[in-house]
């Protein structure tokens, strides 16, 4: 009984939910252009490699 009320909550839930759908859409950043997704990527993987040196 919980267990079908839980289910159908989440469902509406999903289909009340107006989304872009695609590639890309669903990341917390913008991959529309190339050269800032590469500066950010960089800036972060090079932040972490940055740390074991620093630390």
């Amino acid at each position: 009984m919980l267990g079908q009320s839980i289910l159908r909550f989440t469902t509406s839930v999903v289909r009340r939910s107006h989304h872009e759908d695609g590639p890309g859409k669903n990341l917390p950043l913008s991959v529309e252009t190339k050269w800032r997704l590469l500066l950010m990527m960089t800036l972060y993987f090079g932040s972490g490699l940055a740390a074991l040196f620093f630390l």
